[in-house]
């Protein structure tokens, strides 16, 4: 039998492209040990200067000019496929796609980054492209530069993301909800008694997870972490700086004077098992950072979320009932305080999560994405 192949397109403008590319890959891998898989970055096929001129400008606007991203999001969140915007991104690296996909030969691609969709769509609409594309939505809303008639297939978060596919003139067939793809490993279960152990902390305390980041707010996360620090009700923190080297360091006289446990981090590769004896996770509102609470069963509060896709995920996470959203420092200090003396509401936000998404989205999506192939080649062998 002919090693099956696959190409999976994301982008590092963010992580979580990559994230759930590198979950789809993981499933993949765990159903067809053997097929050939090749992860590629969308800017590989773009000039260096270019690339890094654009991921430059949106690392900056999302650190430093929020709202004006949220501006350009919005604005450019109803543009037609056969807009003048749209026609020139599927031009991007259109001759480098084509060219290595006919060398490699691929049974399927998969992509995680909306442009890489749109280029591809526009191929597969041409009839120039003949191998089947599958798009994943990583995020629980749609803008309109993931909609590309072209798809064969959408795997998306939630039924209000398909219900807004259908409204832009997607085939209901064409959509699966899946939920966002996210490593199998946040399924797993797992020993909390020996995680929080490792950590050094306290089985009996209620455990609130803060996730600092790369972007992110370093006065805002100190502010944070002074007021589990200073809290009289007792509670243990557990604080990821991720990358961020300067608010690490920031950190180093806040632990070391906390009236309550506190664990400072840098960049982890645990994060699930840091959400499994977490009972509160404190945010920002990526889209696989929500789906990867939710399958912990682990309720949010978002601060800050960015205007734009996050905004539309930490809307999503309060109304069904799983978490809060705070926009100041003052909404967050109240929202803690609250939830430090009332523990019940936390309880019923975890009741909330355990129900919010369907669980194995990894399987459930690659399981489908096999299931076209095959069915595609059957089609062949008879055509």
């Amino acid at each position: 039998m002919k090693q099956l192949r696959i190409l999976v397109f994301s982008a590092t403008f963010g992580n979580g492209h990559f994230r759930a590319a590198e979950a789809v890959i993981e499933g993949i891998r765990n159903k067809e040990p053997f097929a050939k898989i090749i992860h590629l970055d969308f800017g590989d096929f773009l000039s260096r200067r270019f690339n890094t001129m654009a991921k430059n400008v949106y690392i900056e606007m999302i650190k430093h000019t929020p709202n004006l991203w949220g501006k350009f999001y919005y604005k450019t969140a109803k543009l037609q496929p056969e807009s003048m915007i749209q026609c020139f991104l599927n031009k991007l690296g259109r001759s480098d796609f084509l060219k290595y996909i006919q060398e490699f030969e691929p049974d399927l691609i998969v992509c995680t980054y909306p442009t890489v969709s749109s280029i591809l769509a526009q191929l597969r609409r041409e009839q120039i492209l003949q191998v089947p594309v599958i798009t994943v939505i990583t995020d629980y809303t749609v803008h309109s530069h993931w909609v590309h008639p072209g798809v064969d297939r959408y795997m998306v978060a939630c039924e209000e993301v398909k219900e807004s596919l259908v409204s832009w003139g997607i085939k209901a067939q064409c959509i699966l909800v899946t939920g966002i793809p996210i490593s199998p490993k946040f399924e797993r279960e797992m020993d909390r008694g020996h995680i929080i152990s490792k950590l050094a902390l306290n089985p009996d305390l209620p455990t609130f997870l803060v996730m600092g980041g790369a972007y992110g707010d370093l006065v805002s996360t100190k502010r944070i972490c002074n007021k589990l620090a200073d809290s009289l009700v007792p509670v243990q923190a557990i604080i990821v700086c991720g990358k961020n080297k300067k608010l690490y360091r920031s950190l180093k006289k806040v632990v070391e004077r906390s009236l309550n446990p506190m664990v400072r981090l840098g960049y982890v590769h645990n994060v699930e098992e840091l959400m499994a004896v977490s009972d509160l996770i404190i945010t920002k509102a990526g889209g696989l950072t929500v789906s990867e609470a939710l399958t912990k069963h682990l309720p949010l509060v978002i601060y800050k979320a960015i205007p734009g896709q996050e905004e539309a995920n930490a809307k999503f996470v309060q109304r069904i009932g799983a978490g809060y959203v705070a926009g100041t420092e003052e909404e967050l200090e109240c929202l803690l305080s609250r939830l430090l003396s009332n523990p019940k509401e936390i309880e019923t936000m975890r009741e909330k999560a355990a129900v919010a998404i369907p669980g194995h989205s990894t399987e459930r999506a690659v399981e489908n994405m096999l299931q076209l192939t095959m069915h595609l080649k059957m089609e062949q062998k008879i055509g």
